[in-house]
């Protein structure tokens, strides 16, 4: 979600609070409503084989729902936070994701406090922003807090977390140290505790924003280099057993997503970079999951500026993994 600081300041700061309070008031359900008519950042799909429903969430803490990933029902509130904790009364809930683990489901998102300012990098005043996991045992909610009072350190912006079971058989937690603070974007790993309920040990960086040889800005000095910014992780493993991860950056002012593959198949990589882009422009932030007819999909936003107005709205592609690695196919209807 790192992509709004590059905005309008005025587009920037309506998105923050539209992001930050949407979850906290009760939203009028809609019925029948189809995937392109919803806005929503950062989307992620369940498809929970519990309950034969697909689950969708992302930014603003809200869940839609369906049966058939045509027709969507929602939004309803899913996530409800301690406002006595360090996310403060009303934070801000980017990039949630919902994960079926040993029979309860959790939910990774980054929860921002903007009433607590933690560094000042380069003019750039950064709040108090991290990963956390919440918990309940319905896919619908409510998710709530459930273990350690923190996951990872205080002073440091973190984003985008996902989930993820290595070769080694432990959980992870794989997210972004912002840009903002060390001006070269990294994907980071965490040990999560068997119960999901906090981190063990510190994270280990897997790779920089600036190892992409896709993604492009240009320097102070009008130099072309590589972008620094790390957005939307997320980990998968074709039918041959490669271990890839899609992440999205920049091509300039494009948003743009592009996939690494580990050589050791393993999440210590290391992780090597495709040359180009594994997504069209403006879209990126995807993950992939399987229908329940065994179909492999992505979904991912469209970012688009439309009259000076961002529009995101997720979308659903087509994914072929047979080979060692992913190719993006046709839009799935």
């Amino acid at each position: 979600m790192s992509f709004v600081k590059r905005l309008p300041v005025t587009v920037f700061f309506l998105f923050s609070f539209i992001a930050a309070f949407a979850q906290y008031r009760q939203p009028v359900v809609k019925e029948n409503v189809d995937i392109d008519s919803i806005r929503l950042s950062d989307p992620f799909i369940l498809a929970d084989k519990n309950t034969s429903t697909y689950y969708m969430t992302g930014t603003g803490g809200l869940l839609w729902k369906s049966k058939d990933l045509k027709k969507w029902t929602g939004p309803f509130v899913v996530a409800k936070t301690d406002s006595t904790s360090w996310m403060g009364a009303h934070p801000m809930i980017w990039a949630a994701e919902i994960h079926y683990y040993k029979g309860s489901y959790y939910y990774f998102a980054t929860f921002t406090n903007r009433n607590v300012k933690i560094d000042t990098v380069k003019g750039n005043v950064i709040e108090r922003r991290a990963c956390h996991v919440l918990v309940s045992d319905k896919a619908e909610g409510p998710c709530v807090p459930f273990g350690d009072s923190i996951y990872l350190p205080a002073n440091k912006p973190t984003l985008d977390a996902t989930f993820w079971i290595d070769k080694d058989g432990k959980p992870y937690m794989i997210y972004c140290h912002e840009w903002l603070q060390n001006w070269n974007g990294t994907v980071e790993k965490i040990e999560l505790k068997k119960d999901l309920s906090g981190t063990i040990g510190e994270g280990k960086i897997l790779f920089r924003a600036k190892e992409s040889p896709w993604s492009k800005e240009k320097d102070e000095n009008g130099t072309i280099v590589p972008n620094k910014v790390t957005d939307g992780p997320f980990l998968f493993r074709t039918q041959t057993g490669k271990l890839g991860m899609i992440w999205t950056s920049w091509v300039f002012d494009v948003y743009t997503q592009g996939v690494a593959y580990s050589q050791s198949g393993t999440l210590n990589g290391p992780w090597i970079q495709e040359k180009e882009p594994v997504t069209p422009p403006d879209f990126g932030h995807g993950m992939l999951f399987r229908t329940f007819e065994g179909k492999l999909l992505m979904v991912l936003h469209s970012h688009k500026n439309v009259n000076g107005r961002y529009i995101r709205v997720p979308h659903l592609f087509e994914v072929d993994d047979s080979g060692d690695k992913i190719i993006v196919g046709k839009a799935f209807n």
